[in-house]
């Protein structure tokens, strides 16, 4: 029988098509990335049954500049595993034409698990300033950032707001309620909360030089349900006025989901997963199925 490998993918998805990344019941009409990485797996004809391990989750509408997940793939007798380019290669080519593609793949120990091993991830929150509507965006950044009505912003405010969020907290207050509230920790440590100008040259320069762009980036070793989005709508909030830095801090010491401002939390389009982290030493490859492996298995087939 030949080595089962386990395979850590990494991955791209434009998420307004989906239901989110995690895999939704087949019936269903829009169904989640996990899906239809699911069934390009599948018609590699695994002897083993296909399940993909997702690291981060993300919603519907939500983007991914690189999401990861692992899938064990055992092939048929005889035949040597995939190597990372040819797995790479091919689900690329049964994702056709999804705004899904597998970045890379690389071999992981046995006991890899992509949601676990994650030392953090970091996210991007994009924003857009300067048009008095949505018609006046335009059409290639539809669904790929959150408008905001404002020509400007008090981004030195909210610089000094995203530093209450660095650290160690509990940040009950910023996450939504859903079935796995009960089961996950409030506890987060923020590594890296920040506003910075964003970039889109070709709008800016020949369509609308009114326009301005701002990325907020937030890493941590884990983030709650809705909770980017709601630090983004808060953060936009002290920003416009709306929200005192003094209000501000009293939402993170309450702790309570309920007190969060309602209809403040971010729209899900100008969402992106952009990085999930791993320490190289847990990345090594498990010997009996390294790439050296796997050629003298191809060599002695032949």
């Amino acid at each position: 029988m030949s080595c089962k490998v386990r395979y850590l993918i990494f991955f791209q998805y434009f998420g307004s098509k989906y239901s989110g990344v995690m895999r939704s019941p087949a019936h269903q009409a829009v169904l989640g990335v996990q899906n239809y990485l699911e069934d390009a797996v599948r018609k590699l004809n695994p002897v083993n049954e296909v399940s993909v391990y997702v690291s981060s989750r993300t919603d519907s509408g939500v983007h991914a500049l690189c999401n990861t997940a692992h899938v064990d793939i055992q092939r048929k007798e005889n035949k040597p595993p995939f190597s990372e380019q040819i797995l790479t290669e091919a689900l690329n080519y049964h994702l056709k034409p999804e705004p899904i593609s597998i970045m890379k793949s690389s071999i992981v120990p046995p006991l890899f698990h992509a949601r676990f091993n994650a030392k953090s991830r970091t996210y991007i929150y994009r924003l857009v300033t300067g048009l008095r509507n949505s018609s006046q965006l335009p059409v290639f950044e539809k669904d790929l950032c959150w408008l905001v009505q404002e020509d400007q912003l008090n981004v030195e405010a909210m610089q000094e707001a995203a530093r209450l969020f660095l650290g160690t907290h509990n940040f009950s207050t910023f996450r939504a309620l859903n079935s796995e509230t009960p089961y996950k920790s409030p506890v987060k440590t923020m590594l890296l909360a920040d506003i910075t100008p964003g970039y889109s040259y070709f709008a800016q320069h020949h369509l609308n030089r009114n326009m301005q762009y701002w990325d907020l980036t937030f890493k941590s070793n884990s983030f709650l349900y809705k909770q980017v989005r709601r630090m983004t709508g808060a953060l936009v909030a002290v920003g416009q006025g709306r929200l005192t830095l003094p209000r501000l801090q009293e939402l993170l010491e309450v702790q309570d989901s309920l007190a969060f401002p309602r209809n403040m939390s971010a729209p899900p389009q100008g969402l992106f997963l952009k990085e999930v982290e791993y320490d190289d030493s847990v990345l090594l490859s498990c010997p009996q199925c390294s790439p050296e492996w796997i050629n003298i298995s191809r060599q002695k087939k032949d």
